[in-house]
């Protein structure tokens, strides 16, 4: 298998995962616990939301045609607050993952070294993916981290729990090695909870 069909699998792979942690994050906190913010210079979980998707939009729309930072993007807006159900919010974050995801499938290996703009400095579009794959986990690690100090009852791990890593260590470990994506079990797992 080429390099680049094993890297975009594998960017697809995290980002899927990073979605999902969020998700289960998100799933365990009630509607109002997501448009809390501690003060002016912190963002809810929601306003979270609402520039991660933003974010998405402007960069993933005709990524590889127009400027990654769409005319029509209101950036500053995506940082005021709103209100909105979970039901709302969740569909804003599906679309921007949806436009994300649908770029990346159909995006061919070939296509890794041509050059796409961010306000209008050149990149190759794995610099640009690779830009993302450090945006995107970088909020919902405050998504996660966010939720986990909001939650006003037990919080169901969704990683490693507390505590529990020589359990965790000893299950891999009693397993035949093999070759695998980090995500594979992880997903599965997440999916079940």
């Amino acid at each position: 298998m080429e390099i680049n069909n094993i890297y975009l699998a594998s960017v697809k792979k995290q980002m899927l995962y990073y979605k999902t942690i969020a998700e289960k994050a998100i799933d365990q906190l009630e509607t109002e616990q997501l448009f809390i913010s501690v003060n002016e210079d912190t963002n809810s979980i929601a306003t979270i939301i609402k520039h991660m998707s933003g974010n998405m939009l402007s960069r993933w729309t005709d990524f590889l045609t127009t400027d990654g930072e769409k005319e029509w993007r209101m950036r500053d807006a995506e940082f005021m607050n709103f209100n909105s159900s979970k039901d709302e919010l969740m569909q804003l974050w599906n679309i921007g993952w949806d436009c994300f995801f649908n770029t990346l499938n159909k995006l061919e290996p070939h296509q890794l070294t041509q050059i796409i703009y961010i306000r209008n400095e050149g990149q190759t579009a794995l610099d640009a993916i690779n830009r993302q794959l450090a945006h995107y986990p970088y909020h919902i690690g405050q998504i996660v981290f966010y939720a986990k100090m909001l939650k006003q009852s037990d919080w169901d791990s969704l990683s490693i729990p507390k505590n529990k890593s020589n359990e965790y260590n000893a299950d891999k470990f009693a397993k035949d090695k093999s070759v695998k994506h980090f995500t594979d079990d992880e997903l599965n797992k997440l999916r079940d909870k």
